[in-house]
Formats: C-alpha cells, structure tokens, sequence
C-alpha cells in the first residue's frame, strides 16, 4: 500500500480558528493514488477542519499541504479546483431551482469557454450517472436527497480532479439513500481511479469502502492503519 504515490500530503499541520487556539496540532495525513483514505474520531476532533484547511478555508497556523509533491498551502480555493483539488461539503450546495443539466453546467467554468469540453463532461457524468440522464431537465429541489448528491458529486466532477475532499456525504439521508451514496463514491476510486479522502460519521459504511484509516483524537492523529486492521470493530473503542 505504501509504494503507492502520495496525492496529497498534510505535514505537521496545526490548524484553528483563531491563531493561539489550535483544533488540530502536528496533524499528518496522506492520501495516496486510487485509494480511499478515511479520517475517523469523535465530534469535535478536528475532521472537518482538516478538510477545510486542505481546500484553503482556513490558513494553517504551521505546516504544509502538497498536491502530486508542490506545496498548495497559499493557493486560494479556485486555484486548488484548478490544480485538480475538489471539495465535497457536508452540507449540499446545489442550486435546487435550477435544473440537473445546469447545475451541471456550472460545474464546468474551469473549461473557460470551451462548450465542447462542457458537453463531454455532461455527457461523462450521465454515463457515470445514468438517472441523471433522464432527470436532467427536472429542477433539482424536486429530486431525492441522494439524487440531489448524485448531482452535486456529477457538478464536483466537471472540473475533472484528480483528488476529491469528502466530508459527512449521507448526513441526513436516509440508509438506503446513504448506501448508494457509499457506492457512488466506492466506484469513483475503483473505477475512475480517483482518490478520496473522506471525512465520516457513519464509522462502519466508511470502513467499508475504505483503503487506510487515519484515528484522530483531541486534533492529534491517534492510530492509522490499512482498513483491514479495522476488521474487528472492538478495536476501535470509541464505536458504541
């Protein structure tokens, strides 16, 4: 597993929300090629400012951040879409008056005028996604919470990244709903060789799908491992 190459590395990062008040100290993640790297803990741990300062929300009080070996550190949100970084939020952001096809247009202004790459990068998502195909004249609000994701990954996907930052992706859905999201998610790494670094509540779908497990506690990182030593569930002592 590790001979695989690194996409994005976090080194010794401590990050907060105020610049004397760390959430996260000498933080060390490492998401590697096609892989699903997951960073499990309890609330409050610091997993999502982990995302976040991956993306350029929050600036790092210390350490780096590397895409393919350069440093992204300063870059701006926009300039780390355009270096192949996306990021997936907790919260859906999709534009629910407008319908599929331009939501998932929007997603395509990394193309710059370019309509022909547009239309491929629609079309790739309906063969990634064939619901959104026959839904993608219906305004999104009308959709399932787990269409609405579909959407909203499809959008993600426009801007065609090497490397998808996912927070809490079935927060709110229902279980059948969330286990079509996990396999959404599951094929985007096997299948389109993606790679993911996931952010996850739901402990047991995201061991699932998961290659290497990163345990965080109190902002510090805990245990990481291969998913496989997580295959006794009582080793994990903080699952009820």
């Amino acid at each position: 597993m590790t001979d695989l190459p690194a996409v994005l590395e976090m080194r010794d990062l401590s990050v907060g929300y105020y610049r004397d008040l760390n959430i996260l100290s000498d933080l060390h993640i490492t998401a590697r090629k096609g892989q699903i790297t997951t960073i499990l803990g309890a609330n409050g741990v610091g997993k999502s400012t982990a995302l976040k300062a991956a993306f350029g929300f929050l600036k790092p009080n210390k350490g780096d951040i590397l895409l393919d070996g350069e440093s992204i550190l300063h870059l701006p949100p926009h300039q780390k879409i355009l270096a192949g970084l996306a990021y997936i939020p907790q919260q859906p952001g999709v534009f629910k008056d407008m319908t599929v096809e331009e939501n998932l247009q929007l997603g395509g202004w990394t193309f710059r005028g370019n309509s022909q790459a547009v239309r491929d990068g629609i079309e790739a998502n309906y063969e990634r996604f064939p619901a959104l195909r026959e839904k993608r004249r219906q305004v999104t609000g009308e959709l399932s919470g787990g269409q609405q994701r579909m959407v909203e990954i499809g959008r993600t996907l426009m801007s065609e990244p090497k490397m998808l930052l996912v927070d809490e992706p079935t927060a709110g859905l229902s279980k059948m709903l969330a286990e079509e999201v996990y396999e959404m998610l599951s094929d985007l790494a096997r299948k389109d060789g993606l790679t993911i670094l996931l952010v996850d509540q739901e402990i047991r779908h995201a061991l699932k799908i998961a290659d290497y497990v990163y345990v965080l506690e109190l902002g510090r990182n805990k245990y990481e491992g291969p998913v496989d030593e997580f295959d006794d569930l009582e080793k994990a002592f903080w699952v009820a």
